[in-house]
């Protein structure tokens, strides 16, 4: 638990891990949330679609919580939004752009007529309770970036949001310098500032870059040009669809996040598409291929993705032909790497032209995220009494800290924490405090946190071993084998081709269970888990597997 009267920051989720970035500040009563992320599931979690942070301790303190405020619009800071709203409705704050995003998913889920919305900018100032909040425009891969200072008794504590220093922005959204140096000529006490890229020595270029680098691929390509990047990525948005314009092509939307992404962002002015330039999938044949630019989603590798699709030849509408030029604008997020590298085989088996990969060696892709001096930017800017490292993973972190010295932050003055672990502040005074309820909630189909560890375990041994189910009729009177057993396999072995195993099989369940009715007559949970351990160890002897086996009894 939280003590009360100090001030106390904690990460729900977005420390050591990429995503789910959700963070919390308390002084006294006052509890205010910044983001609520999601993040991709990993090839272990078999049939998970989302990751959203655990927000027990907010559920546990419901008449705290004062009110959610976002950063932007990116998933890994919006993508929980619904979710924590089905438990718990509290009051948004969040940028104009970002507020068009939130909106969709509100939609989506049936929440947007019950949630309160406000639009804030980094002009904004609004209290709750004892903590003031102010803000500062910082600029990532999407507009509308907030910085937020938290003014408590105790001090002032900034959150960064996602940032890097891109003097030349293709929206002309600069970082408010200015601004930044005047809270940390103010005092910062606590500083939260993201990671992302703090293994990356020097400055991230400019997005503006990038837009000449398309220009020239979108003139040498000598057919359809098939372009995949982040659908909230809106700057790299307008610099395709600035690219279009130049080379006379028209442009095709694929993939549902990109279509609504680009209908808010043209709705609120974010993207300006010429009129005519916007055609449907199916009208492609009319046009030459040279004329033709098709921006999709799918450049994480997602099986279900428009990109993936397209390489495997499955899109109903459109198709990769050999000569096409594909682009794939982004870099994979950690753990995405083998399904972006199996896209770019199939997409040199159709006989395309694949242009991927970041830096110099293409110029399709600068990340959003600051370098090692940006970051260290940020810290002399502030000039911050205490430093926790946010957003990223450890090593990430362990960099970020070692940044943080190197500009003068004391090194007892530091803190890498966990998900849930705490820094408490009294008297100006930081120490580690203690944990909060923190970690991971499974979104599958309709269900939120109803998938826990067995379940997970139980599609681990079914994707590996498959299934035996042993289905037995025995006499209710006579307490003995009517009829059966009957086996039925599914992903442990191919019944026809394995006979021999399956008489065995046979043989075994049938003394086991005329033996157990014996012994236990009608104990039939009993039954079931005996013949379970028999059969199991029965069947590793031969075949080295462990199939989930599910026996069956009727009684008649």
């Amino acid at each position: 638990m939280i003590k009360q009267d100090i001030l106390s920051v904690a990460a729900l989720g977005g420390v050591n891990e990429i995503g789910k970035n959700m963070y919390i500040l308390q002084y006294a009563d006052d509890i205010i949330v910044i983001d609520c992320g999601s993040k991709f599931p990993d090839e272990s979690l078999l049939g998970i679609d989302l990751i959203i942070p655990d927000v027990t301790y907010l559920l546990n303190n419901t008449d705290k919580v004062k009110a959610l405020i976002i950063t932007h619009g990116h998933e890994d800071h919006i993508g929980g939004i619904p979710y924590l709203l089905k438990q718990l409705n509290i009051p948004i704050y969040a940028s104009r752009l970002t507020v068009g995003l939130i909106e969709l998913k509100l939609k989506e889920h049936g929440l947007l007529r019950t949630t309160q919305l406000n639009l804030i900018d980094a002009n904004s100032r609004i209290s709750f309770g004892s903590i003031q909040v102010s803000f500062f425009s910082t600029n990532h891969s999407i507009p509308d970036c907030l910085g937020i200072a938290m003014h408590t008794p105790e001090g002032t504590v900034v959150h960064t949001g996602d940032f890097k220093f891109d003097m030349s922005p293709v929206n002309h959204q600069y970082p408010d310098l200015h601004r930044m140096a005047d809270i940390g000529k103010n005092g910062v006490l606590l500083l939260l500032s993201e990671s992302t890229n703090a293994e990356r020595p020097g400055f991230t270029p400019s997005e503006r870059l990038v837009g000449d680098h398309l220009t020239e691929a979108f003139s040498k390509a000598q057919q359809k040009v098939f372009i995949s990047t982040f659908a909230s990525n809106v700057h790299r948005v307008q610099q395709i669809v600035d690219a279009a314009a130049k080379t006379g092509r028209k442009l095709v939307l694929l993939g549902r996040s990109m279509v609504n992404v680009t209908s808010v962002a043209k709705e609120l002015g974010y993207l300006n598409i010429p009129e005519d330039m916007l055609i449907d999938a199916g009208d492609t044949d009319r046009y030459a291929p040279e004329n033709i630019a098709v921006l999709c989603t799918g450049s994480q590798g997602e099986p279900m993705a428009v990109l993936s699709r397209l390489a495997s030849s499955n899109h109903r509408q459109i198709e990769i032909m050999p000569g096409d030029t594909v682009i794939i604008a982004a870099t994979a997020i950690p753990g995405n790497e083998r399904n972006v590298a199996r896209i770019i085989d199939n997409l040199y088996l159709l006989g395309a032209n694949v242009i991927y990969g970041s830096g110099s060696a293409t110029g399709m892709h600068v990340s959003g995220h600051g370098n090692q001096e940006e970051l260290k930017l940020m810290l002399t800017l502030m000039k911050p009494k205490y430093f926790v490292p946010v957003h990223g993973e450890f090593r990430m972190l362990y960099q970020h800290r070692l940044l943080a010295m190197s500009v003068g932050v004391d090194e007892e003055n530091i803190f890498i924490v966990n998900n849930g672990e705490t820094v408490e502040i009294e008297n100006k005074i930081a120490r580690k405090g203690g944990k909060i309820p923190a970690g991971n909630m499974l979104v599958d189909g309709l269900g939120i946190g109803d998938i826990g560890n067995v379940v997970l375990r139980d599609r681990k041994q079914l994707s590996a071993d498959g299934i035996l189910i042993i289905v037995i009729t025995l006499s209710k009177t006579e307490g003995h084998i009517l009829s059966g057993p009957d086996i039925i396999s599914r992903g442990f072995v191919y019944v026809r081709d394995s006979e021999a195993l399956m008489r065995e099989i046979n043989q075994l369940v049938e003394s086991t269970v005329e033996k157990l009715l014996e012994e236990h007559g009608s104990q039939w949970n009993m039954v079931k888990k005996t013949l379970r351990d028999a059969l199991g160890r029965f069947l590793f002897a031969q075949t080295k597997r462990r199939p989930m086996i599910l026996p069956i009894i009727i009684e008649v």
